[in-house]
Parts: C-alpha cells; sequence; structure tokens
C-alpha cells in the first residue's frame, strides 16, 4: 500500500421508526502507514457554511476502529467488537453523549486495497437511536480498479459529511 490514498467512506444508517435506511458515501484524498501492527490513515474533512475543517484519523486493527476527529468536530470514537463505548461529541451546535456498541469489525487487507466492515448500534443520550454500518475502502491512490461511481448526493452529502451524522443532520 502506498502513502497517498483514495478513502471511500460509505455509511448506512436505519433508524428505530423506519426501515428505510439512510445512505452517505464520501471519497476523499488520504495518507496511509502502518505501524506496530495498527493501520492508519489521515485526511481531513471540509463542513459547508464553515471556514475551519477537522482532521480525521482512523486507526484500525483486528477487531477494532478508533476515529479520532480534531477541529470543527471533536470526538474519539472507538469501536470494539461486542463492546460498548461512551463518547462526548462536540460540534459546534453543542456536545451530544453517544454510545457505540459495536456488532462486528473485520477488515481484509490485499496489496494495494484495504477494506474495513463495521457493525454497531448507536446510542444518543443512553437510548438507542439507529443501527449502523460503515464500510471504509482504502485503496492506493495510483493502484489499478479505483473508480467514482456518480449517485445522487444530497448537497451536504457532497461537501464529505462524515458517515451516520445523520443525528447532527436532523438536530439532535
Amino acid at each position: 500500500m502506498t502513502k497517498e490514498v483514495l478513502l471511500s467512506l460509505r455509511g448506512l444508517q436505519f433508524d428505530a421508526v423506519s426501515m428505510d435506511g439512510d445512505k452517505i458515501e464520501t471519497i476523499l484524498p488520504a495518507e496511509y502507514y502502518k505501524r506496530n501492527d495498527s493501520h492508519y490513515v489521515i485526511y481531513d474533512e471540509a463542513v459547508e457554511g464553515f471556514g475551519e475543517g477537522t482532521k480525521n484519523i482512523l486507526k484500525f486493527k483486528n477487531h477494532s476502529l478508533d476515529l479520532t476527529k480534531k477541529g470543527l468536530v471533536n470526538v474519539h470514537m472507538i469501536f470494539e467488537e461486542n463492546k460498548k463505548n461512551m463518547t462526548n461529541y462536540s460540534t459546534p451546535y453543542g456536545d451530544i453523549l453517544i454510545g457505540i456498541d459495536a456488532k462486528s469489525v473485520n477488515y481484509q487487507e490485499e496489496e494495494n486495497r484495504i477494506v474495513v466492515d463495521v457493525d454497531y448500534a448507536l446510542e444518543v443520550n443512553y437510548e438507542h437511536f439507529a443501527d449502523c454500518s460503515i464500510k471504509v475502502d482504502i485503496r492506493s491512490k495510483d493502484g489499478e480498479g479505483f473508480a467514482l461511481r456518480s449517485e445522487s448526493k444530497t448537497p451536504l452529502q457532497a461537501t464529505g459529511y462524515q458517515t451516520c451524522s445523520a443525528a447532527e443532520q436532523r438536530g439532535i
């Protein structure tokens, strides 16, 4: 895997009321490296309407994924298989207490590609909010097989707004 990569983040969220899932997909340039059996992906995220962005660090290894955001949004989310973790999600609109109950965290590694799949339940203020899944697809920037697909997106999704942030979009 090269240092310069393209990162695809795909999320699907099912809320408790409807069976229709909210889909979000973002493709961004990123940097990749591996240290002490852990994989790291670093990328910047811009949010429409704000001058400041957010620096993101994904760290993953067997059965766990950490996402740290610093900047406009601040959070350290830990997805550990079969464990529930609580964290404070700080946004420009205020803080949200979220719980992450990861059902599965798996990754597959190839020479020029790594795919991470996470299934989890999301809680907001100690109440179940949604069942979610995240697919992280990391490919060498100069590798074969990476194609940008055209899908209809809302203006908010087109800005690269982060996976499973529907709680913020709904004003929670």
